[in-house]
């Protein structure tokens, strides 16, 4: 019989830092043999994956598998197809944006052309697949099911983002489950990735979900945020992209619901514009979302869906170690300049 005050086996398995899991994922990504032929096919695909970017979500697949007592190093399969797949999008989503450059450099379609982004693109969620059939049968329908069901959300949120473009009308709530679907559904799947490969409860699975997607919702507000006042020197990307891009973002939705109508169409009118140089409309835009409160706001939003997030966390039947470890990389994403 056990003994009342025996530890449990959780509390002395040991968790790597961030910064390892990154090298742990990126060793293993280097080890793929992805080059096959025809080498038009296979070459945009190593290209993309070896842009770089932080690599968050198979870091989170790898983390939550630790945090359920599995050896990361099972996880590097399912850690692969979550990044595949989010590559996958990227390449698409670049397409459909005409978008010139991704994380700095060109983007496949403008250094390929536009069908083998498109067939590469399709390839690679197919890639994705195959790497779950690494897994026993049990674990690979798991995982083929959650990724299943993600795959289609993030097509569905990205539709709505097109829709968004030409509506005068988006409502928050809209905004939200758009940005659910898009972002936040994904981080979610790679932390729940992570618990499918440790064989743990359907509960704490689910757990670890629900907290992985209210820190995607909360990551996706802070990129909002950033894209407008963040610093140029760190952000990585454009500062004022969506403002440019007349993106209704929560900002925009936010000052729109806090400005007096005159300000409120003038905004509206802002948001029409097409210019050559944007300096005047990213200033003017930044003046209305401070002043009305919208800049306040959506800093509010930030912080209460990462306390969502570390409420999920005291429900889970984790030691207080490893609940640490997810409330620092909880904090760290919420602290982020880039």
């Amino acid at each position: 019989m056990n003994c009342i005050f025996e530890p449990r086996k959780s509390d002395f398995h040991f968790m790597h830092d961030i910064s390892q899991y990154q090298d742990f994922f990126i060793q293993y990504l280097q080890n793929q043999n992805i080059h096959k032929e025809p080498s038009n096919l296979y070459e945009p695909i190593e290209y993309i994956l070896g842009l770089g970017g932080k690599r968050i979500r198979p870091v989170l697949t790898l983390m939550a598998a630790e945090v359920f007592d599995a050896d990361y190093t099972k996880a590097l399969p399912a850690a692969m197809a979550v990044e595949v797949f989010h590559n996958f999008s990227l390449v698409h989503d670049d397409i459909m944006d005409d978008a010139p450059l991704r994380r700095g450099q060109v983007t496949v379609h403008e250094k390929w052309n536009l069908n083998t982004g498109i067939l590469s693109g399709d390839a690679m969620l197919i890639l994705a697949y195959q790497y779950f059939e690494q897994y026993e049968p049990n674990v690979f329908r798991n995982l083929a099911k959650l990724f299943s069901k993600t795959a289609l959300e993030v097509c569905e949120g990205q539709q709505w983002d097109v829709d968004f473009e030409t509506r005068k009308d988006v409502t928050i709530p809209e905004y939200l489950k758009m940005i659910e679907y898009k972002t936040a559904v994904l981080v979610a799947a790679a932390m729940k990735m992570g618990a499918i490969v440790a064989e743990t409860s359907e509960n704490e699975a689910d757990l670890i979900y629900d907290f992985g997607l209210n820190l995607g919702l909360a990551f996706q507000l802070q990129d909002d945020y950033l894209d407008a006042f963040g610093d140029p020197e760190t952000f990585g990307k454009q500062v004022g992209g969506d403002i440019i891009e007349n993106k209704k973002t929560y900002l925009y939705l936010k000052a729109l619901e806090f400005s007096s109508s005159e300000k409120a169409s003038a905004l509206e009118q802002l948001f029409t514009l097409q210019l050559e140089d944007n300096t005047t409309k990213i200033e003017t835009a930044k003046t209305i979302f401070n002043e009305s409160g919208a800049s306040k706001a959506t800093q509010e939003a930030i912080e209460m869906y990462t306390l969502k997030a570390f409420e999920t966390l005291e429900k889970m039947e984790i030691s207080a170690e490893k609940k640490k470890v997810l409330r620092t990389f909880g904090e760290n994403l919420m602290g982020r300049k880039v």
